[in-house]
C-alpha cells in the first residue's frame, strides 16, 4: 500500500469513525464476532483477523470505557476521562511500521501484536485525543435520541450535534410533534 494510501485510510477522522463503529456494534446487545469482524474489515484491518470470544470480550469492555468519553458534556471531562484512560490503559507513545509493512506511525499499544482489546482502546485513545487536541470540543457524543444509545464523532462547526444519525434525529422531532398534538 502507497504511503499516501495508507495515510488516507488511517486518518484521525477515519479512525474516530471505526471507534464509534466499534463502540456502537460492542455495546448494543450481545456482541457478535462477525458484526465486530464486519466493522474491523470496513475499516481495512486486514486478513485473518483471528477474532476469539476473548477478543470479543475484551473489546467490548474498551468500548463501554471509552463511552465514558463519550459521554462527557464538556471538553475538560473528556480530557479528564481520556488521560485516565492513556494514563492507566496505554503503553508508552512509539512509532512502529510494522517491520517495513505500512509508513511509520504512532502507536499507544504496548507492541506490534498487542490483542485485539487492547489495539482498540489504545488506537481510539489517540485518536479521539487528536480530534479533541485538533478542535478544542469532545470528540463525540451519545444521541440524545430516548430509543438509541449509539454514540457519534463531533463535527467541527455549526449547531451542536445530539443525535448520532438524521434519522434518529427526525424521529424524535416526528415524535415531539404528536406529543404537542395531544
Amino acid at each position: 500500500m502507497e504511503p499516501d494510501d495508507w495515510f488516507t485510510r488511517h486518518s484521525p477522522a477515519r479512525t474516530a469513525h471505526r471507534t464509534v463503529a466499534l463502540v456502537n456494534v460492542l455495546t448494543a446487545g450481545e456482541p457478535r464476532t462477525d458484526a465486530v469482524a464486519e466493522v474491523l474489515r470496513e475499516y481495512g484491518e486486514p486478513e485473518p483477523l483471528g477474532l476469539s470470544p476473548e477478543d470479543i470480550t475484551g473489546m467490548r469492555d474498551a468500548a463501554l470505557r471509552l463511552r465514558e468519553v463519550f459521554a462527557a458534556e464538556s471538553v475538560d471531562d473528556a480530557a479528564g476521562s481520556l488521560n485516565r484512560l492513556l494514563a492507566g490503559d496505554c503503553g508508552p507513545v512509539r512509532l512502529t511500521s510494522h517491520g517495513g509493512a505500512t509508513p511509520w506511525h504512532l502507536h499507544l499499544d504496548r507492541h506490534d501484536e498487542a490483542p485485539w482489546a487492547e489495539w482498540f482502546l489504545a488506537s481510539s485513545c489517540m485518536t479521539l485525543a487528536v480530534l479533541l487536541w485538533d478542535r478544542q470540543l469532545p470528540p463525540g457524543g451519545i444521541c440524545a435520541s430516548s430509543t438509541c444509545e449509539n454514540v457519534f464523532v463531533t463535527s467541527t462547526g455549526g449547531t451542536t450535534r445530539r443525535y448520532c444519525s438524521a434519522r434518529c434525529a427526525t424521529r424524535e422531532r416526528v415524535a415531539a410533534h404528536r406529543r404537542g398534538r395531544v
